[in-house]
């Protein structure tokens, strides 16, 4: 019962209400794979369907397909930062909801750049707590 509340929440907070069988999908994109494939799986036993990759570059291609619900990313990472990832699918689905990550000090520059051309996401620090996340998720 407890996943299905989570996706409840998930599809209210997302502005849709959806049928029980239906899974939110989270598209999770962290380059350090233990942590992607960790926080997909916490997801995926919660009552998500998730979905992890290990670049933003690969977020963008997996999002046309994966059409998520819920982008979760780390802002700092090789390449295509995950905030330019970000808007990246926003622009290809609008109400995606986004939810960035990080714990270097890099960020706050990134994320004012993104603000002033007019980019408003959600912030978690670095280290994430599965708790903390599905918490956020749930609230």
């Amino acid at each position: 019962m407890h996943g299905k509340t989570a996706r409840c929440r998930l599809h209210r907070a997302l502005g849709r209400e959806m049928p029980d069988t239906a899974k939110p999908r989270i598209l999770v994109a962290v380059d350090e794979r233990v942590i992607a494939d960790s926080l997909a799986m916490i997801l995926n036993q919660s009552g998500f369907d998730a979905r992890a990759v290990y670049s933003s570059e690969v977020a963008v291609e997996l999002a046309v397909a994966f059409k998520p619900e819920m982008l979760i990313s780390d802002v700092v990472m090789a390449g295509l930062s995950g905030i330019e990832a970000a808007i990246r699918i926003r622009a290809l689905f609008p109400q995606v909801k986004i939810l960035l990550f990080s714990g270097q000090a890099a960020t706050a520059d990134l994320l004012e750049k993104a603000r002033a051309q007019g980019h408003e996401f959600e912030m978690l620090s670095k280290p994430v707590h599965p708790q903390d996340l599905l918490a956020r998720l749930r609230g």
